[in-house]
């Protein structure tokens, strides 16, 4: 049984950053891919970041490009996300989860493409 345990969420201004972390159990963690997504309230679950299990590639949801860095420390067993420039409509529950398989630019984003989640982190960015 593979668990995912976030950590890291808070509450911060506008402007400011949080990192995010996600701990995973077992020893194939580097083996999978891993991704990030979100839940605001009363809003569907959405796709923010996703990392090969190399760490080589990296996907973003457009709303958080540029300001959002997925990465990994596989020796660790652990997966990041370092949000910079927080704007009020980051607030949202933050789920990690691992990919069932390769994952590829085309379907990063679908929620199928992830079997196993964490219980999540609460995100509050405050304006």
């Amino acid at each position: 049984q593979v668990q995912l345990v976030e950590s890291g969420g808070g509450l911060v201004q506008a402007g400011g950053s949080l990192r995010l972390s996600c701990a995973a159990s077992g020893r194939t963690f580097s083996s999978y891919a891993m991704g990030w997504f979100r839940q605001a309230p009363g809003k569907e679950r959405e796709s923010v970041a996703a990392i090969s299990w190399s760490g080589g590639r990296t996907y973003y949801a457009d709303s958080v490009k540029g300001r959002f860095t997925i990465s990994r420390n596989n020796a660790k067993n652990t997966v990041y996300l370092q949000m910079n420039s927080l704007k009020p409509e980051d607030t949202a529950v933050y789920y990690c989860a691992r990919g069932a398989g390769m994952l590829v630019a085309g379907t990063w984003w679908r929620q199928n493409e992830y079997d196993y989640w964490g219980q999540g982190t609460q995100v509050t960015v405050s304006s």
